[in-house]
């Protein structure tokens, strides 16, 4: 028998984070989350995503045994506001039985019902911040911080469950050597000269920090057009230089602005912390903490988390700017591999953006819809 626990303690919420750590025991290719990173994430008084947003947490017991866990999500600004009648789902994992993943979606929908909202979307998190995607293909690459990794069965589950591909997401990689360096540099220097701009290098944290809502502006107009998209509220962007700014190398963060010093591009690049959180395995301490600092100084691997350009500076090349920035840091650091995180499969202007570099797709993944008034097979 499958019993469904609503999450009401720390005991269970400890419980709700720690469980993909025994369904992915022994995975080479699964990243932990730092536990306690991830509890603190969703505690309403410390996460001001919830300010915005319900959700509520649900694990699924067989013979007293956890076997599957769901947060059922309503970010009240899509829904309200961009009249986008969307239940959300995220942070889904299961054991191999479709019973239990019928019954956690059944929660689900019994809360979208509840909400009036008019169909189902996941596994998606609050906001375009958060993870998304059930991997569909790549299973044998490592996975990352920035993204969830899965066993091969939860897209059967979905599909043999009713629902159907929503959205599909590749995640790219290419090898440093493919970028002409002096291709980049050419571009930057003529782009520089005819729109009068100019690059932000920066050697220490405290210096980006005042750029960081000026860039979340040119975030918001440059994202504004895709369908995934839900505004970031400004406390959720105080959340967010708290918790990520500090663990970026100030090198890996670029900006562009114009004669009058208005920030038209950015770009944020991470070192891949991946091998380092399997190494910590869900604990900074005593050693996980030296395996992260470690990573950020030494590791090869980077992460390309967001590019952004204002639509006045876009289809005129000023990203050649920001990959120039890239190849003269990235040469110094010895990086060898380029690895972008998840995008949409349809987004033709990032492919355009991207396509100078011979990228390799190593990964697939989808969000699932399913009407709310559609029965769960």
């Amino acid at each position: 028998m499958i019993t469904l626990k609503k999450v009401t303690s720390k005991r269970e919420m400890k419980q709700f984070v720690l469980f993909p750590f025994s369904l992915y025991k022994g995975n080479d290719y699964w990243v932990p989350p730092i536990i306690k990173d991830e509890i603190d994430s969703f505690d309403p008084a410390k996460n001001p995503v919830f300010k915005i947003a319900d959700a509520e947490f649900f694990i699924a017991f067989k013979k007293n045994k956890i076997v599957g866990r769901v947060i059922a999500i309503i970010n009240w600004i899509e829904v309200e506001k961009q009249q986008i009648k969307k239940m959300r789902f995220g942070w889904f994992d299961v054991i191999d039985d479709i019973n239990v993943t019928k019954i956690l979606l059944n929660k689900v929908k019994e809360i979208g019902i509840n909400n009036q909202l008019e169909y189902i979307e996941g596994p998606v998190g609050f906001n375009n911040l958060d993870k998304t995607g059930v991997l569909i293909d790549g299973f044998n690459h490592l996975g990352s911080m920035i993204t969830w990794y899965n066993h091969p069965y939860y897209k059967d589950h979905l599909e043999q469950l009713g629902f159907t591909k929503e959205k599909e997401y590749l995640e790219n990689k290419f090898k440093f050597k493919n970028v002409d360096a002096i291709y980049f540099e050419r571009i930057s220097n003529v782009l520089k000269r005819r729109f009068e701009l100019k690059t932000l290098d920066f050697k220490k944290t405290k210096n980006i920090l005042r750029y960081i809502d000026e860039m979340f502006e040119v975030f918001h107009k440059s994202y504004s057009k895709l369908a995934t998209f839900v505004p970031i509220s400004d406390e959720q962007i105080k959340f967010f230089k708290k918790k990520y700014i500090s663990f970026i190398n100030p090198e890996y963060i670029k900006f562009v602005v114009d004669k009058n010093d208005k920030l038209v591009a950015f770009a944020i690049v991470m070192p891949s912390f991946s091998k380092a959180l399997q190494k910590a395995n869900g604990n900074l301490f005593p050693f996980g903490l030296f395996h992260l600092l470690k990573a950020k100084k030494k590791s090869k691997d980077v992460i390309f988390y967001l590019i952004g350009v204002d639509p006045d500076f876009q289809n005129k090349g000023v990203h050649a700017i920001i990959f120039d920035q890239y190849i003269k840091t990235f040469s110094k650091r010895g990086i060898v591999n380029c690895i972008r995180t998840p995008e949409l499969e349809d987004n033709k202007s990032i492919k355009k953006i991207w396509e100078n570099f011979a990228p390799i797709t190593h990964k697939r993944r989808r969000t699932y819809k399913l009407n709310i008034n559609a029965t769960i097979l």
